[in-house]
């Protein structure tokens, strides 16, 4: 397949790309910056402007475009949280429209927080629908609207809800780890806010399986099995790594202070239920924590 992708060089990204082309797929990234090569195309979604050639013959769209969440979140900061998801989206429907293109499939990235960010023993499914209607719940609404626009090109849409993604070359994990490899590794909070993740490995597996298999459609939470506590989580990382783990949980004033109305994300959390993506044959390798943290850190030495 002739597949583009938005977000080709960020940390999903950029492995995505390299499992495609192992399997044979004709990939195009979107890039800010413009590129000389082959299969690189310019856009910039405040210009509303995109390569012409990024659209031909195509038939798939992966959209993993979106500005970091682990930012403070600013006014002008949550507009670009924004436009980095729904705008750029919007673009990439209006060009397919004028270019009068038929896709196979539309794939997007969504996320957790879709639910909502709170702290419950609850047990999310697909069909839970928004529990607490915060900001990141608006945004992650709003960014699933925008790639359902696509079923009118589209003959499948198809989004992953995904959680924190566990991965040596960036996002959370290597700043974990850094605090576990200093021996002060602790929980943050309460502590017993629950921790969803899933290994990079496989959410790179799940947006493959999304784009190759023509059967799959609708909203999937891209979550492995074992949800554990932040503690629990900080507790088993320390051991994989041979460090000590701190007993006293590091305040929740003091990521407050420091992140602003973002440390809800780390402060907050429920669980999420995988059987939906199972049902459809979806196999993880890394459904056991200690099994998904043995294999990072062995990694990285």
């Amino acid at each position: 397949m002739n597949i583009l992708i938005t977000g080709g060089t960020g940390l999903v990204g950029r492995s995505l790309v390299e499992k495609l082309k192992s399997n044979h797929h004709n990939v195009r990234i979107l890039t800010r910056s413009k590129s000389e090569r082959e299969n690189e195309s310019y856009w910039n979604v405040a210009e509303k402007e995109i390569d012409d050639k990024a659209f031909d013959n195509l038939d798939c769209i992966i959209h993993l475009a979106g500005a970091n969440i682990s930012e403070r979140w600013t006014d002008d900061y949550k507009k670009e949280l924004y436009s980095s998801r729904i705008d750029s989206a919007n673009l990439l429907l209006e060009y397919c429209q004028k270019k009068e293109i038929h896709l196979k499939s539309f794939i997007s990235a969504s996320g957790m927080n879709y639910y909502g960010t709170f702290t419950s023993d609850q047990i999310l499914t697909e069909e839970s629908g928004v529990v607490k209607n915060d900001f990141l719940a608006k945004l992650c609404v709003e960014w699933e609207k925008a790639a359902d626009q696509f079923s009118q090109i589209a003959d499948r849409v198809v989004c992953l809800r995904t959680s924190v993604v566990l991965s040596n070359e960036g996002g959370a994990f290597p700043l974990l780890k850094k605090t576990v490899d200093y021996n002060i590794g602790s929980g943050v909070g309460s502590g017993e806010q629950w921790m969803n993740w899933i290994h990079i490995h496989d959410l790179v597996d799940m947006f493959v399986m999304a784009a190759e298999n023509s059967k799959l459609n609708g909203k999937f939470n891209a979550v492995s099995d074992e949800i554990p506590t932040n503690k629990t989580f900080m507790q088993k990382l320390a051991r994989a790594s041979g460090k000590i783990f701190l007993p006293i949980n590091v305040p929740s004033f003091v990521l407050k202070l420091v992140f602003g109305e973002m440390s809800s994300i780390i402060l907050e959390g429920t669980r999420a239920d995988n059987k939906k993506i199972k049902s459809q044959g979806f196999d993880f390798k890394y459904s056991n924590l200690d099994e998904a943290l043995t294999d990072l850190v062995k990694d990285k030495k």
